[in-house]
């Protein structure tokens, strides 16, 4: 399969590609989160950061906000699934990147 500009396929990994919208996609797994709670969840991320990836989201149909809070949509929970796939392939393989990145900067 080719990866062309405007394949699907791109279209998937460019919803992912920001470093934070799989985080939050994850924090809001649960259920519904206000947005302090998904700071305080998440940490590490800027009130300012986390509501464009939450902006971002919701443009995508992936979130929406309801009473203050912010769900996930039935389309946003079918991203769960390949965002575990994503864990479970780093806790497999995490140390041999990091191995490699260790060997790349020596040489």
């Amino acid at each position: 399969m080719d990866f062309l500009a405007d394949c699907r396929t791109r279209l998937a990994f460019d919803l992912v590609a920001n470093t934070w919208h799989p985080v939050v996609v994850w924090a809001l797994r649960h259920g519904p989160r206000r947005h302090v709670d998904l700071r305080r969840t998440i940490g590490g991320i800027s009130a300012k950061v986390l509501t464009e990836a939450l902006r971002r989201l919701e443009f995508d149909g992936l979130v929406e906000r309801r009473e203050g809070a912010y769900a996930l949509t039935p389309l946003g929970e079918t991203l769960l699934a390949p965002i575990e796939g994503f864990g479970r392939w780093a806790a497999e393989h995490g140390d041999a990147v990091v191995a490699a990145q260790d060997r790349a900067r020596s040489a």
